[in-house]
């Protein structure tokens, strides 16, 4: 974690505090919430938002939602005001002029990503949002992780589903909050924009944790951004150390590359380390050790430290070495409980996870 240390200002940096401080105060608060597969229900989490607080006091409107709402979305709109949308050259946009002359507390804005057609006062939605906010309206918003413009092409190569729409990654950052919306677990798949349920389409466990990372590492940016602009409202200075201590468990049958870029873009995120770390087993066979020798390779091509363990005991090795160099993340791969006696008394795997005090362990299912 970062350290942060006060000191007393100058003058001119009192003065840019104070103003920092005003046009802080003065700006309306941004809310996302980020869904990283169509379908899993953001819009939903975005009108249930404006709901409860509605129901708390605060003054709500609702200034754009998709065209085909879901029965729950129907039910949590009904008790809120609604402005409606207006045309412009026979395409339905948000009517920013009306909300701005309401001027509520909170407005929502569903499809953040959506292009205004020619003739409109801006090119792209959030940029109607963004004038809301200079305005002094908080919103509440949602976007499909597919929609950011800097991770477009990355969920294009994992879902093979192309947008042109698309909100830049730097207004997502400017976010307050941000919410990740999880895809329910037996519901793994990926419905079209239009909400055409023939259009559906499945996404397996390994894409869906895939996006997920993405959607996880792109919020964990939102959360830097909010501390870097925090600190420098209050001029208090921020030294970064190491944060992570990334450990990658190679054995013969893992997944190596999956684990490995995977753990190369945590390590790069957030200017950490990357050990790889593999043991010397007498009784592996020959395409064993060679399976090894493969994900030893990508890790050396990912600059990860490289260390070779001894012991009898594969995880009393590995936790030793990860307590003695100061580990925050384990990457192991498991195939399952094949075995009658694993079934009954657990493995190796319910061993290091239960006795892994202080690190996070993440697995990865390979066949």
């Amino acid at each position: 974690m970062p350290t942060v240390t006060e000191r007393k200002p100058t003058p001119e940096q009192l003065l840019q505090q104070v103003e920092s401080e005003e046009q802080y105060q003065s700006r309306g608060r941004l809310k996302v919430f980020l869904g990283y597969a169509s379908g899993v229900g953001k819009s939903f989490r975005m009108i249930d938002e404006g709901r409860r607080r509605y129901e708390r006091g605060q003054d709500v409107v609702v200034g754009a939602v998709q065209p085909d709402l879901s029965p729950d979305v129907r039910h949590a709109i009904s008790a809120l005001e609604v402005i409606p949308l207006k045309a412009v050259n026979g395409k339905l946009v948000m009517d920013v002029e009306t909300i701005l002359l309401r001027h509520p507390g909170v407005c929502l804005v569903d499809g953040l990503a959506y292009d205004n057609p020619p003739g409109s006062p801006h090119e792209k939605r959030w940029q109607d949002v963004q004038q809301l906010l200079e305005a002094g309206i908080s919103v509440i918003t949602s976007v499909n992780l597919q929609h950011i413009a800097e991770k477009r092409e990355q969920v294009e190569a994992i879902t093979g589903k192309h947008v042109s729409q698309t909100v830049p990654l730097s207004f997502v950052r400017t976010a307050d909050e941000i919410v990740i919306v999880d895809a329910p677990p037996d519901t793994c798949m990926r419905i079209s924009e239009d909400g055409n349920p023939d259009t559906v389409k499945q996404l397996s466990q390994q894409q869906l944790s895939e996006l997920r990372e993405i959607a996880l590492l792109l919020a964990a940016d939102v959360v830097d951004e909010q501390l870097e602009h925090y600190l420098a409202r209050h001029g208090i200075q921020q030294v970064w150390g190491t944060q992570e201590r990334i450990l990658v468990c190679l054995s013969p049958r893992v997944d190596a590359k999956r684990m490995i870029d995977s753990a190369a873009r945590n390590r790069d995120r957030f200017h950490g380390e990357l050990i790889a770390v593999h043991l010397n087993r007498p009784d592996w066979a020959p395409e064993e050790r060679e399976a090894v020798e493969r994900g030893v390779e990508l890790a050396r091509q990912k600059n990860a430290e490289i260390v070779e363990l001894d012991g009898e005991d594969p995880v009393d090795t590995v936790l030793r070495f990860a307590r003695r160099r100061g580990i925050t993340q384990i990457y192991v791969g498991h195939k399952g409980r094949d075995s009658l006696w694993e079934r009954a008394f657990g493995s190796d795997l319910d061993r290091l996870i239960s006795t892994s005090d202080g690190f996070d362990v993440r697995v990865f299912p390979h066949s």
